[in-house]
């Protein structure tokens, strides 16, 4: 079964634009992985300090092997530095069929 989320979060005040920049490698990285589907990005057309990342992997498995890629954890390191939240606000999907 796929493993399907989305991500949320808020960049701080003048940091939108390091904020996409950081997100266009990660999902240059991501897209990459054996086990990733769907790595898109998005800014909120009406807030653009909004950011809005949907993703979909192939199984459990490609999610784990996600979350252990060496540049995850500098990302969000730089990322949690950079937005209103602790950390980015994940929401995990159940497909129905």
């Amino acid at each position: 079964m796929p493993k399907v989320l989305y991500a949320e979060f808020t960049a701080r005040p003048g940091c939108a634009d390091e904020v996409a920049a950081n997100l266009a490698g990660l999902a240059t990285d991501v897209r990459a992985e054996p086990g990733n589907v769907v790595f898109d990005c998005y800014q909120l057309a009406d807030d653009p300090d909004k950011f809005f990342v949907y993703e979909v992997y192939a199984d459990e498995d490609a999610f784990a092997a996600h979350i252990a890629a060496p540049y995850g954890a500098p990302f969000n390191a730089r990322l949690n530095e950079l937005i209103v939240e602790p950390h980015s606000l994940l929401t995990f999907l159940t497909p129905i069929a």
